[in-house]
């Protein structure tokens, strides 16, 4: 698994919304596919629901992240101590924690997402922002 990405829920959520002008870099980043979490996932539902999104378009869109994302890391209880010490270290809020922690689980090098420090190294695990202007 460690070749593939790994994705934050913003990414999910961009890909899927056309009104934002994000669309243009998330979709073809997660269309390369890689790895989410089921913290991933239910995020992204609770996300598209407060967007008004109705259960069919989740239901589509689940679908078609499941299958260019297959590898899903489950919520263990070995995830979550490591959440918890990542976000002791590092001052990030738990469930960014949580998916730092999954990321490393998973053997991903990379993680992307908006919502982290961009550049930042936790253990091997890169986080980057593919939103930030004059990306390599």
């Amino acid at each position: 698994m460690s070749g593939k990405p790994f994705f934050d829920t913003n990414i999910l959520i961009y890909a899927f919304n056309k009104d934002d002008a994000r669309q243009e870099v998330a979709h073809p980043l997660l269309a390369m596919g890689g790895v989410i979490s089921v913290q991933t996932l239910n995020e992204f539902v609770a996300v598209a629901r407060r967007s008004a999104r109705s259960w069919e378009q989740i239901s589509e869109a689940l679908g078609a992240i499941r299958i260019l994302c297959p590898a899903v890391v489950s919520l263990t209880i070995e995830t979550h101590e490591a959440g918890v010490r990542i976000a002791q270290r590092y001052q990030y809020h738990i469930f960014d924690s949580l998916i730092i922690a999954a990321a490393i689980e998973a053997g991903c090098r990379m993680l992307y997402s908006e919502d982290m420090s961009d550049g930042q190294v936790i253990e091997n695990l890169t986080i980057r922002n593919p939103f930030t202007k004059n990306r390599d």
